[in-house]
């Protein structure tokens, strides 16, 4: 009986071998699979520094647009404002002989005084840029804050009434 043993566990042995060998095909498939999906995915540290590039220039092509946006309806603004102040200047000015007439010489000599002081005003605004505006604006405020509060809220409650008296 002892012989009949010995055939079969040859057998096995030899069946075991095959077996072996076709696994080590299957595993080198399945590590040049994993390799090839390795390869074709993304390292996520690139992904995301690319990203985050792409995204760097469309927060600064934007930031450039609304800058020159905000550069053009200042300088609309601007020369809004300075066209405004000529014509109140003109109108002021106009105005003094009527004063003159009715209310006495030295009253119209103010409202001439006014008229060239808002005329001045609105040539200065005229000759400098929105830049410069700004500047003079910001050490405007450092120097006198109590009055450009003051300032600021005068305007906004002019600007309410004029909002509220448009809906009207």
């Amino acid at each position: 009986m002892a012989t009949p043993k010995k055939p079969a566990a040859a057998a096995k042995k030899s069946v075991a071998k095959p077996k072996a060998a076709a696994a080590k095909p299957a595993t080198a498939k399945a590590t040049a699979a994993k390799t090839a999906v390795t390869k074709a995915k993304p390292n996520p540290g690139k992904v995301e520094t690319e990203v985050k590039t792409k995204m760097k220039t469309e927060f600064a092509n934007m930031k450039d647009k609304a800058t020159d946006r905000a550069r053009e309806a200042a300088e609309s603004g601007k020369d809004k404002a300075s066209e405004a102040l000529g014509g109140f200047g003109k109108i002021l000015r106009d105005s003094a002989g009527q004063i003159d007439e009715k209310v006495g010489a030295q009253y119209g000599d103010y409202a001439r005084k006014a008229a060239d002081a808002v005329d001045d005003l609105a040539g200065k605004m005229d000759a400098k840029q929105v830049d410069d505006i700004l500047e003079d604006t910001r050490q405007f405020i450092r120097k006198s804050p109590g009055v450009a509060i003051g300032a600021a809220a005068a305007i906004g409650f002019v600007l309410a009434r004029l909002v509220r008296s448009g809906r009207d």
